[in-house]
């Protein structure tokens, strides 16, 4: 799914791009990403390729999310 690069910050779409989510909702602070069956590990991976590629950018994740098994990317 192709979002409009204009809804989106520059570190954000650089992130999607390389990510490459399969379901996410924008939110006003970033984006929600869900259905992920390999949680931890997509978690670790969204930092990481945040801390490489120095992004503006943090994950967030609460208990609450885990009923549909997701996470956030958020701005800064």
């Amino acid at each position: 799914m192709q979002i409009p690069k204009e809804k989106l910050n520059d570190d954000l779409y650089l992130f999607m791009d390389i990510f490459k989510p399969d379901k996410f909702k924008i939110t006003s602070k970033g984006i929600e990403l869900r259905s992920i069956v390999d949680l931890n590990g997509d978690i670790a991976l969204a930092k990481d390729i945040i801390r490489k590629l120095g992004l503006k950018l943090s994950v967030s994740h609460t208990a609450e999310m885990l009923t549909f098994r997701g996470f956030e990317v958020n701005y800064l």
